[in-house]
């Protein structure tokens, strides 16, 4: 049986898109019969990151980390994250000659220069230095990949995401009947780097409301009264309030990919989003979902857009085409002779 290892700082109980990526093609492998292990921070003491506390730094033993690559002796490594778990094991598989991929999932540059007077480009000389050792790096749209090549990463392949269909799918409107319409839309993490003013700042019709946490809930909860802030739901909750939508709305600047965008257009919601990295890889269709630096006028747009639209063009995201991808990007950990050496 193959054997594939994934080493991740993000993990459970974070909500966000990498920990639900990671899980997916987990899970995606797995129905292939592929063995397939997770290197998370669970196991190690860990620190919350200053301004995200539900985000825990871990701080791993090499030694420790060492003895899990070669007690599995897996097949791939893949470290899909640059933090202190994902150094720990690019330092043991370089000591240990074993060749590994690595995946791109986050603007981290951009995130942190919001918090803190530190120049992006010295974090973008970091992540060039930790992805330079992988047989390749994996990003999930054409756009990051461009980016990432001007900035001189190398050995750039795509891996793009999937959604669950079944779960996410066009029913009756069972929320926000009691609110002014229409209903606009916005899921996930209530962060500084998601530019959520840009959408409740607007003057448009219709009721704002934000499902998800994080550390700018109760500032925008003040801010912008009129808004409804639902809070993190998950489940049949969640599926239930995205197809209740009449309009996704996506304000980030810096997502590399947008999980939550696939998620509405397959509850049939169209999208309204700015014309950046993400949007212009998800938002092929200006039948499903429009961009406008305008986010005002891309929100009249949508709204007139078909629904069905939306749904068809998110049945072209599915997790087995997103399987292959990674896959035909994983490289083999040890050649042969390092296989007889071992």
């Amino acid at each position: 049986m193959t054997r594939v290892l994934i080493v991740t700082d993000a993990w459970h109980p974070q909500t966000n898109g990498v920990v639900h990526s990671l899980g997916a093609i987990g899970r995606e492998l797995s129905r292939r019969g592929i063995d397939v292990r997770y290197l998370t921070p669970e196991p190690f003491w860990t620190m919350p990151v200053p301004t995200y506390p539900e985000i825990r730094l871990s701080l791993p033993p090499m030694g420790r980390v060492a003895a899990f690559i070669e007690e599995f002796d897996p097949d791939h490594v893949h470290i899909a994250t640059e933090g202190s778990l994902g150094l720990m094991a690019r330092l043991c598989c370089s000591g240990q000659g074993l060749a590994f991929t690595t995946s791109y999932h986050t603007r981290f540059p951009e995130y942190v220069a919001a918090r803190v007077p530190l120049p992006a480009e010295w974090s973008y000389a970091y992540l060039r230095w930790f992805h330079s050792a992988a047989a390749r790096t994996m990003v999930p749209t054409a756009s990051v990949a461009e980016d990432l090549r001007r900035r001189g990463f190398e050995r750039l392949a795509l891996w793009s995401r999937g959604v669950d269909a079944k779960r996410f799918r066009p029913g009756t409107k069972s929320w926000f009947t009691d609110l002014p319409g229409p209903h606009l839309l916005y899921v996930g993490r209530v962060s500084v780097e998601k530019n959520l003013p840009a959408f409740l700042a607007l003057d448009v019709p219709g009721t704002r409301i934000i499902v998800g946490d994080g550390p700018q809930v109760e500032y925008l909860r003040r801010r912008f009264p009129e808004a409804v802030f639902l809070g993190r739901r998950t489940g049949v909750e969640l599926a239930e309030i995205y197809r209740s939508a009449d309009v996704f709305v996506f304000p980030s600047r810096t997502d590399t990919f947008g999980n939550v965008m696939i998620e509405a257009l397959a509850s049939g919601v169209p999208v309204a989003a700015f014309p950046v990295a993400g949007p212009v890889d998800v938002i092929t269709d200006p039948a499903a979902g429009t961009m406008n630096e305008d986010l005002g006028a891309a929100i009249a747009t949508a709204l007139t857009l078909d629904r069905a639209a939306a749904r068809h063009l998110a049945l072209s995201f599915t997790w087995e085409a997103s399987g292959d991808q990674f896959l035909s990007g994983l490289v083999p950990a040890r050649t042969a002779e390092r296989h007889r050496a071992a």
